[in-house]
């Protein structure tokens, strides 16, 4: 592929993944006692975008909050079960700054990563899609007027149903935008089912992220949608039935197995 730049832009946090062994009850209450082993730490959310996208020999620049945001998952290594997962007890950041004087003709796409910790704002996303002839936005926001001259919106199942009455209120010009992850039963897109196949899962941890990386690489190379969801589709399976955050290498490497 022709080495293009790709910008990122939204919420990161850093994912910490504390591995270790539950072998008993704790004697003053029915809980487990956790005796960590290993701690593994990586980027989440827009950096865990920028990864993958990395990952797939695309160069990616990242624009994101400098406040940390902690996601830390206490996890039984032999079974892969995880006990809890404790957040930054402050999950908002500082919104963005300047965001017009950011130079976005360099880039050959935008990839809206937002997770709504407040980095990014309606006002923000709708400045990024107006002045940019191709964007992908996964977010969490609902969605709305100001997402109208984005070029792909990826949302799942849950967000999607919060912003069903939007999306029938404004069908006419949103409908080709959509496309609805479904966990197992892979992803919708103008009324097609994308199918994945049915794997054993280990971790859902990251595995939008891989989807939107996907979905980016091979829509750069294809121009084609149909194509692009099912490549996205193919790394989102394998990235699942690993442990912890995955990026699209070890996807890749894995893929290259399989043959």
């Amino acid at each position: 592929m022709e080495q293009i730049k790709i910008l990122v832009i939204g919420d990161s946090c850093t994912d910490v993944y504390v591995y270790g062994n539950c072998e008993r009850l704790c004697p003053d209450a029915p809980v487990p006692v956790f005796v960590p082993c290993h701690i593994i730490k990586s980027g989440g959310m827009a950096a865990n975008v920028c990864e993958n996208l990395n990952a797939l020999n695309l160069e990616c620049d990242v624009i994101t909050n400098k406040k940390e945001i902690e996601k830390k998952r206490l996890v039984e290594k032999k079974t892969n079960h995880m006990i809890i997962r404790i957040d930054s007890s402050d999950e908002k950041v500082d919104k963005i700054k300047n965001i017009k004087e950011i130079n976005l003709k360099k880039y050959a796409a935008i990839v809206i990563s937002d997770y709504d910790k407040g980095f990014l704002d309606e006002d923000d996303i709708q400045y990024l899609c107006k002045n940019h002839p191709l964007t992908f936005m996964d977010t969490k926001k609902r969605l709305g007027e100001w997402c109208e001259e984005c070029t792909f919106i990826k949302i799942n199942e849950v967000e999607f149903a919060k912003s069903k009455y939007f999306v029938d209120l404004y069908e006419e010009w949103i409908y080709d935008k959509l496309i609805i992850t479904t966990g197992s039963e892979g992803c919708l897109h103008k009324g097609k089912k994308y199918p994945v196949k049915k794997v054993d899962v280990k971790d859902l941890s990251g595995a939008g992220d891989t989807f939107l990386a996907g979905l980016v690489c091979e829509y750069l190379r294809s121009g084609n949608i149909g194509s692009s969801i099912i490549f996205a589709n193919e790394c989102a399976t394998i990235v699942v039935q690993k442990k912890g955050v995955c990026t699209t290498d070890n996807i890749l490497k894995g893929k290259n197995n399989d043959h």
